[in-house]
């Protein structure tokens, strides 16, 4: 809960409440969401607008003039920071901009050759800007609350007028193409880095939009988001709209057509797949997930290069990460072919093979689900005498010795399952693993007794030494 610190009485801070074990242990008190905006004003004198009478009261002859008028006026900029100047200029706007929401998505030709300028116009002055930095260096996407847009009361408006210009039946991607160009695509991938959610989900909805409207921009639009990502990836690892991004491409993927072009292909392996070394990937893990599907449900022989690619960057040291891969994993193995399936399945099994391993227990549990999957049983009981014996050792280990209950009930599910699907050669692992477990035992004892030995001879050396002769 947010207090107010100027009014709390100085007093020391209690060493008890510092959390040794969180990510941030000494972090300031968690902020009341804050709102920022670039868009201010530096001189003083107040803004006037002239009123212009409503759209609906003019003779529908007069009314494209007035349009292009309530255009151009709403291209003025208001100071949303300064809580208390121009308010009823500010109002004024918000109506005018509601007005002509209304009008583009009710009236008929309405969109004439003189508007598409003054249209984009007005849609790049309000939005287009430089967005205004963290209120916290340290800023973290998955703890902090993001700072929203002052000036959201005038900008939902314009993203809403925008994206009804878009729709209109009356369009004309013909005469709008001049307008909206790759400068204009620029300009509007730049603000997907907004840490206003709302803001991001209006600019997937008119990326989406303009990427459909417009095949010449279409090429272009890829090679951005490419670049954005593999900014993103190798250089910052800061940028707030990869997820809206990832959905925007989960459906472009699902339109490409068949065979894929090189360039897709190189997109997947070269950009989509190092994605996942990112720390913030829990923060669109989803959509990332649902284009490698997308990929492999258009060409399933690009299976082999994304499997391995994700066993080169598995994670190492974060559990998290590692429930997230498995999870990908599944959703990948519930669409593979079994042809695809012999390709790859000695290095993922032995990937498997530890996370059953893994101390850590979600871990654990979340690679024994895979065997609550039937289509993922049937590949399995197909390979049986494959991977039986890459995952059996581990699993006889994990049921004598594993600290989890739960895991142990699991994994006794998991060998009784192996048990039935191939009876003789599980009876052929559990003598072998006996025997092997009973020369590892010997070879133990001899260590042990060796290094008795060798203490024995250390101990005799150090006495004759010291002139006391052993007996």
């Amino acid at each position: 809960m947010y207090r107010d610190m100027s009014s709390a009485p100085t007093t020391p801070p209690s060493v008890d409440k510092v959390d040794g074990f969180s990510r941030k242990s000494v972090r300031k008190a968690r902020q009341k969401r804050s709102q920022s905006s670039s868009q201010f004003r530096s001189q003083g004198k107040p803004i006037e607008l002239t009123p212009l009478p409503l759209l609906k009261d003019v003779p529908s002859s007069e009314q494209p003039e007035l349009f292009l008028k309530k255009l151009q006026q709403c291209c003025v900029i208001f100071d949303f920071m300064d809580t208390l100047s121009d308010l009823k200029m500010k109002e004024y706007k918000r109506s005018t901009l509601n007005e002509l929401v209304d009008y583009i998505t009710i009236s008929r030709g309405c969109l004439t050759e003189q508007t598409y300028p003054e249209v984009v116009r007005m849609v790049s002055c309000n939005i287009f800007r430089t967005l205004p930095p963290s209120d916290s260096n340290e800023f973290d996407p998955e703890e902090d609350e993001p700072t929203l847009e002052a000036s959201w009361p005038h900008l939902q408006l314009v993203y809403e007028f925008f994206i009804r210009f878009l729709e209109s039946q009356e369009f004309q991607p013909s005469i709008a193409k001049k307008y909206i160009d790759q400068k204009f695509v620029l300009q509007l991938l730049e603000l997907f880095d907004s840490e206003d959610p709302r803001e991001r989900d209006y600019l997937k909805t008119v990326l989406h939009r303009i990427y459909g409207k417009f095949l010449g921009l279409r090429a272009f639009i890829r090679k951005q988001i490419n670049n954005i990502f593999l900014r993103f990836v190798y250089e910052t690892e800061h940028f707030n709209g990869v997820a809206e991004l990832l959905e925007i491409l989960g459906s472009i993927i699902n339109g490409f057509a068949l065979p894929l072009k090189a360039e897709h292909k190189q997109f997947l392996v070269k950009v989509l797949i190092p994605l996942h070394t990112v720390r913030s990937l829990s923060l669109f893990h989803a959509q990332l997930a649902y284009c490698i599907v997308q990929f492999l449900e258009k060409d399933p022989s690009l299976t082999e290069p994304v499997i391995r690619g994700l066993m080169k960057f598995w994670p190492k040291t974060c559990s998290q990460k590692e429930v997230m891969f498995l999870g990908e994993l599944e959703e990948i193995l519930d669409v593979i072919e079994p042809s695809q399936f012999v390709k790859i399945q000695e290095p993922l099994f032995k990937q498997i093979a530890k996370c059953v391993s893994s101390p850590h227990f979600q871990v654990a549990e979340r690679a024994l689900y895979y065997w609550n999957n039937e289509y993922i049983m049937s590949l399995i009981e197909e390979n049986s005498n494959v991977i039986l014996p890459i995952m059996f050792s581990s699993l006889y280990r994990i049921s004598k010795e594993h600290w989890n209950p739960a895991i142990v009930a699991l994994v006794y599910n998991v060998l009784k399952a192996f048990m039935e699907m191939n009876s003789t050669m599980f009876d052929e692992l559990t003598a072998t693993y006996k025997s092997d477990r009973q020369r590892e035992k010997k070879k133990e004892k001899e260590r042990e007794e060796l290094w008795k030995k060798l203490e024995d001879l250390e101990l005799k050396r150090g006495l004759r030494r010291d002139g006391i002769i052993p007996t």
